[in-house]
């Protein structure tokens, strides 16, 4: 079962779900016209009391995430539920690099929304694919790239098995792969310890989240989601 782990009921903005009526037929004569279906949720940023649930220490897999001293991040970066901006089918991914923002649709208008850090110059990926494969506490298998150009990495290459899970393997918590025409594009979705690389332009291609968000990601997005990657 899914769990909804954002913040309490607060301030509340009705939205009625968007959906088109069938043609009339001699069928539909007489029915009573469907009442559109109300989905209230709230939106805006959380409270500070909310936040201290949100980003508190967290047991997962059996590891202790620490809670991480929100009051230093930039307040819109806290995950939150916002008016979809996107314009893109509930259920799809949205990646907008240059605000360090991920989106998840929802159904009636809204998305969930969270900071995120983002590929350093040279190193970003951008295009439309599919979150093929997902994986909680993911061993870090850097490329033969990234240890040709960092040979201290070559105890955890591909060949040798890549980086045990735990609170220091830079995938964090969980791990969102993406794929494009059916290969993999080496470009992920993944939690982090360095939650002051929020908002930031620091990775090495991958899109990084606190490990709090991409817990709560990994619930809503199910594998073979669409993912859109916008510079």
């Amino acid at each position: 079962m899914t769990i909804d782990s954002s913040f309490p009921r607060r301030g509340f903005l009705g939205l009625l779900a968007a959906g088109a009526l069938a043609g009339c037929s001699t069928s539909m004569q007489g029915r009573p016209t469907p009442t559109p279906v109300r989905i209230s949720r709230p939106i805006g940023p959380p409270s500070d009391a909310e936040l201290q649930v949100m980003y508190g220490p967290v047991e997962d897999g059996g590891f202790l995430i620490p809670p991480i001293p929100y009051q230093k991040i930039d307040p819109q970066f806290y995950r939150q539920r916002v008016i979809d901006p996107t314009g893109e089918a509930p259920g799809t991914v949205i990646v907008d690099t240059p605000a360090r923002f991920l989106y998840v649709v929802e159904p009636g208008g809204t998305a969930m929304r969270y900071g995120v850090g983002i590929g350093r110059e040279g190193f970003s990926w951008q295009g439309d694919g599919v979150i093929h494969w997902r994986q909680a506490w993911p061993r870090w298998k850097p490329p033969n790239e990234m240890v040709a150009r960092q040979p201290s990495l070559a105890k955890y290459s591909i060949e040798n098995g890549g980086m045990e899970p735990g609170l220091k393997n830079p995938l964090g918590a969980r791990a969102l792969y993406i794929f494009q025409n059916g290969e993999d594009t080496l470009y992920r979705l993944h939690g982090n310890p360095e939650w002051q690389s929020i908002g930031k332009a620091v990775s090495s291609g991958c899109v990084r989240l606190m490990n709090q968000d991409v817990i709560d990601l990994y619930q809503r997005v199910p594998a073979k989601a669409r993912i859109v990657v916008r510079q």
